[in-house]
């Protein structure tokens, strides 16, 4: 009976802390989502000296005729770039739960000539992203906004194949000189106090970029 009650409890204080906004295991705020209205900050021309798409890319390392996951794609900025590495023989989800940033990821991998890209309309619970198929699942600057990150992370566990990679780039929430606001930052820590329990085991964390993490786990 006891037990009963702690689990009860338990979930009683997960429900109240997504309620709230907060995650339930570390104490994080989580950020809003980005509407429409910031598609274009997506593809500002100051991206390319601030995070080093590419240069990310080659760290995280991307083999010809794999399956991956770009979640939170928005307008596809790294998912056009994934499209090209994987080749055509590959495969590249790009996934977003706003209908907008999916027109608009599909017109910018369509004018670039890739056909190895499908798109997934997602839910703030469910990545919606099909089972035991995914060498890689990418999140660049998304992870932090996600309203239900254990539904999410839950999700995204079972789409990758065993020892599939997850990998997070976020900015660095342990250096205050990086002109993010808080709630867009994250340290190591928190990142591995909530995906570790979600069975992701640490890999690595490159820290090679301006302002990013590259944060590594695995299945």
């Amino acid at each position: 009976m006891a037990k009963s009650r702690f689990v009860a409890w338990l979930l009683l204080a997960a429900f109240v802390a997504s309620a709230q906004g907060v995650h339930p295991v570390s104490g994080r705020k989580f950020a809003q989502v980005m509407g429409p209205g910031g598609a274009d900050w997506l593809v500002r021309p100051e991206r390319i000296q601030e995070e080093e798409p590419d240069r990310a890319l080659d760290a995280i390392g991307i083999e010809a005729g794999s399956t991956v996951a770009d979640v939170g794609a928005g307008v596809g900025y790294f998912t056009w770039r994934m499209a090209q590495r994987v080749g055509p023989k590959g495969v590249v989800y790009g996934q977003d739960i706003q209908v907008y940033m999916l027109d608009q990821l599909q017109k910018n991998v369509g004018e670039r000539g890739f056909a190895n890209v499908k798109t997934v309309l997602g839910s703030v619970y469910d990545p919606k992203l099909p089972k035991d198929t995914l060498d890689l699942v990418l999140m660049v600057d998304v992870y932090h906004e996600f309203s239900e990150p254990q539904k999410m992370l839950r999700g995204i566990r079972e789409a990758l194949k065993p020892g599939g990679r997850v990998v997070l780039l976020e900015y660095r929430g342990e250096d205050p000189d990086v002109p993010i606001r808080p709630e867009h930052k994250m340290t190591v820590k928190q990142v591995r106090t909530e995906l570790e329990p979600e069975g992701f085991r640490f890999d690595k964390a490159i820290e090679i970029l301006p302002w990013q993490h590259i944060l590594i786990f695995r299945k």
